[in-house]
């Protein structure tokens, strides 16, 4: 059998990087290669019904030991995030980390600005080269669904329902349940293993949508500009300023939430922004998006109808679809408590696929995977974070057996 380590260290040397600006899906040729080598993964260890369809969905099940039992899906992605580069990633491996700081290149891991790795001290870290993310976001969340199925399959007396896996493509930019086939995947509910350090379990999230806003200007001789010149660049400046300066990410945290400028480019003749909005409560988000238009409005009747919103929802707050059925949730932190690991239950400050697949009519809370600095070059995971999750899917696997589920409460 291998470890989840060896599988983990495999898996992240599979380019994966999802791309928001291309038009196909997967968003990128990579996911679909990664994919591929799953299935065989799958298939290796004795999963069955093993199937990759067109859209790069991977799924496969494993038969349950007594019937009668609710069947249970583990699902993580296979895409990491654009936001760092996720190409030629060379894992640093930190044994018995002393509690100082880990030279990376070019910087490094203090504990001074990641007080959370004060945790940690004593135990085996991976983290990137410092050049790179590192991929535990999400393939820390494939190698522990994995190797938790090898030991079930070794381990047939241990009680267990069928059990559905999927690993999904593009999740980190917002379409990784687009075309999932929530009724072919056949399971009562699920999880997400896509959370960070050991312990998090969440079955809230933030509602969210996207406002990109485009600006036309007019470009002319600044020296003859007067009355005439419209600085796209400038007009997208005023528009940044007029929202909330303590709404944002770096200062909100809780229940709160922000506008996030993800991106501006421009010049004179034209200039793009790109927020997202994010909130927990469905009236402040919807306040949120309704200033949006507002400021565009009135920005369009200063400058001429000069800009155009395109503004679109992405996921919601799964926990209305979560509610009905908090047994699932109940379940999840017995097996953690079973495993020695206390459950650490607080909201999403994002979302995961399991938001979009709650509403789809599959409530799917969200497991730790064990990572920390997700999107980043200073993205690191315990091993024995790796391993605690492991044990957790077993013992949901095991406790599910004898759950009383009803999908149409």
């Amino acid at each position: 059998m291998k470890t989840v380590t060896e599988r983990f260290l495999t898996y992240v040397k599979h380019h994966t990087t999802s791309d928001e600006d291309s038009r196909s899906f997967p968003s990128t040729k990579n996911q679909l290669t990664f994919a591929a080598f799953l299935a065989k993964e799958c298939e290796a260890i004795g999963l069955q019904s093993v199937f990759v369809d067109q859209y790069g969905y991977v799924t496969a099940t494993l038969p349950g030991t007594m019937q009668d039992a609710p069947t249970i899906g583990f699902i993580a992605h296979m895409d990491t995030s654009p936001d760092a580069s996720g190409e030629n990633i060379l894992p640093n491996i930190v044994e018995n980390y002393d509690g100082g700081n880990i030279p990376l290149n070019g910087t490094s891991l203090s504990p001074d600005e990641f007080p959370f790795l004060r945790d940690y001290i004593g135990q085996t870290l991976i983290t990137s080269d410092g050049t790179t993310l590192l991929g535990a976001d999400d393939k820390a969340g494939i190698a522990e669904i994995l190797t938790a199925m090898e030991y079930l399959i070794a381990h047939p007396e241990i009680p267990h329902g069928d059990i559905r896996i999927a690993f999904t493509p593009d999740e980190e930019i917002g379409k990784g349940v687009d075309f999932f086939d929530v009724a072919s995947f056949g399971a009562d509910f699920a999880y997400t293993l896509d959370g960070g350090r050991i312990g998090e379990l969440e079955y809230e999230n933030f509602n969210a949508a996207r406002a990109i806003i485009r600006i036309k200007g007019k470009n002319v001789h600044p020296g003859t500009a007067k009355n005439v010149m419209v600085n796209a660049a400038l007009i997208g400046t005023e528009i940044a300023s007029l929202l909330p300066e303590r709404e944002i990410p770096a200062k909100t945290e809780g229940y709160e939430g922000f506008f996030h400028l993800c991106s501006f480019q421009g010049d004179v003749t034209s200039a793009t922004l790109t927020y997202i909005i994010r909130d927990f409560d469905k009236d402040s988000f919807e306040h949120r998006k309704d200033l949006i238009r507002l400021m565009v409005e009135r920005k369009n009747t200063q400058h001429q109808g000069a800009i155009e919103l395109e503004l679109r929802d992405e996921y919601y707050n799964m926990l209305s679809q979560v509610e009905p059925h908090m047994e699932i949730v109940d379940l999840a932190k017995q097996a953690m408590l079973d495993c020695g690991v206390p459950p650490i239950i607080q909201p999403i400050r994002g979302g995961t696929d399991g938001a979009r697949l709650s509403f789809m009519g599959l409530p799917c809370p969200n497991l730790f995977a064990g990572g920390h600095n997700f999107h980043s070059n200073y993205e690191f995971i315990p091993v024995a974070s790796m391993k605690k999750a492991v044990q957790m899917i077993i013992r949901i696997a095991e406790l599910g057996a004898a759950l009383d589920f009803r999908k149409n409460v």
